[in-house]
């Protein structure tokens, strides 16, 4: 069946079979894409990592709460720009190729590193400075709006029809490795550095990292193999669609996505970028202490992504989706509410990690599940676009909501909101088809 008959309902088409990969192709070819992931999330949650240390340097009115304010509110200037990137390299993809996609995505990260890194604070550049920092974050919000779509979309193609839950689930695995490399550095830095040294310059140490690594998979990348799904498409001359004509052909597809992204990119930052500060702001532990248990979390979170993957192709996407918005639904206000007044950190590293294994549900099939619904020819466009406009309303102002509810006197209303978009997704979910045996990714 083509692409073109399975997005309309036609009666199947002879048209030429995509190329037949080995095992070891396969996964030469994700684990080539998972490393380009992996840094490109590694710059990003860089900035969020590092944000209790250069945050006075960028915004130096106000107290402490007011200043994570102001850098949350920039971290979220970011994510308005990753629907443009997702757009944009949306459809290059899909016109281009994932592999083209995948090469300027990381370019544009790179050079968003660099900026950030070089960039003179407020003393010396006075109002400009915070300017300039929103641009290189807008910068790194269209690469990561064209990264999402791209990798997600390649590693799917790329996983085959019998693992694609477990092999597609690296997408996520990479993602939090990044986050988690993010911390490494801040905690190894932590250690080595004297910390006025640390919060005078040594916060610009990982974004130079960052750069150079998204040097190194810039290179890799030039390399790996093209999809064989989009190389089919290709052959077939399938109409290319815009996004106008994406959401009028799917409508229900988009909306779908974009609900239950909206939910999982809200608990995700706040079980993780948003976490660490929490712990430090509301519960009261130390910085060092904050980051030991948000690396401690992101590692066990980390390595159940494969295994709920794994799960989801045994027992569909649609169940581990299901059990994951509605156990956050209803896990979410309570445990929140427990670590707000913890003083054990091993009892706080529990509760976080137990919120994590919730979430993973979701969050280890999301990719493969979005790839799933839409045919060749515009599922880069489909996966990145109601994605990243979900998450840029949704998961870029977690930070930023949950300060502002704190300021207000009424943190739990964070807990709250958390739950009721949680909620709402479950419901989305209740209704989605099983894209494991209604799969549009037709290659085996």
């Amino acid at each position: 069946m083509t692409d073109a008959a399975a997005s309309t309902g036609a009666p199947p088409t002879a048209s030429p079979e995509p190329p037949v990969l080995s095992p070891l192709a396969r996964i030469r070819a994700i684990l080539g894409g998972a490393a380009g992931n992996l840094v490109e999330w590694y710059d990003w949650f860089a900035y969020s990592s590092f944000a209790l240390y250069f945050a006075p340097h960028f915004f130096p009115k106000g107290d402490t709460t007011a200043q994570l304010m102001q850098a949350a509110a920039v971290f979220w200037v970011g994510f308005l720009a990753r629907p443009l990137g997702a757009w944009l390299t949306g459809l290059y993809a899909d016109r281009a190729g994932r592999r083209a996609a995948l090469t300027l995505s990381v370019s544009l990260m790179c050079a968003g590193s660099f900026a950030i890194a070089l960039l003179p604070d407020y003393s010396a550049w006075g109002p400009l400075a915070p300017i300039c920092l929103v641009a290189a974050r807008l910068v790194q919000g269209l690469s990561l709006g064209g990264e999402y779509g791209a990798s997600a979309t390649y590693m799917s193609e790329m996983a085959g029809k019998t693992r694609r839950g477990f092999w597609s689930s690296f997408q996520f695995t990479t993602l939090i490795m990044g986050q988690l490399t993010a911390l490494a550095v801040l905690i190894l830095l932590q250690n080595l550095m004297p910390r006025a040294d640390l919060e005078a310059w040594g916060w610009r140490i990982p974004f130079v990292i960052g750069g150079l690594l998204a040097v190194v998979v810039f290179i890799i990348r030039r390399g790996i193999h093209e999809s064989p799904a989009f190389l089919a498409a290709q052959a077939r001359g399938v109409e290319r669609l815009g996004a106008v004509q994406m959401f009028r052909r799917f409508p229900r597809e988009t909306a779908m996505i974009f609900i239950l992204t909206s939910a999982g990119s809200l608990a995700f930052y706040a079980y993780t970028t948003y976490m660490q500060k929490f712990l430090v702001n509301t519960t009261g532990f130390t910085k060092d202490t904050a980051t030991a248990i948000s690396a401690g979390s992101l590692v066990v979170y980390m390595l159940i992504q494969p295994l709920f993957g794994l799960l989801s192709d045994r027992i569909g996407r649609k169940t581990t989706l299901t059990f994951a918005f509605g156990a956050g639904a209803l896990a979410t206000f309570p445990v929140m509410s427990a670590l707000s007044g913890i003083g054990s950190p091993w009892m706080a590293l529990a509760l976080v990690v137990l919120l994590l294994v919730i979430l993973s549900g979701y969050t280890a099939v999301n990719a493969i599940l979005k790839a799933e619904l839409f045919p060749a020819h515009v599922r880069a466009l489909g996966v990145a676009l109601p994605y990243a406009l979900a998450n840029s309303i949704f998961g870029g102002s977690a930070e930023y909501a949950a300060l502002a509810f704190k300021k207000a006197g009424a943190e739990s209303g964070f807990y709250a909101y958390v739950a009721i978009v949680m909620a709402i997704a479950f419901l989305v979910a209740l209704r989605l088809r099983d894209t494991q045996k209604q799969s549009l990714i037709l290659e085996d």
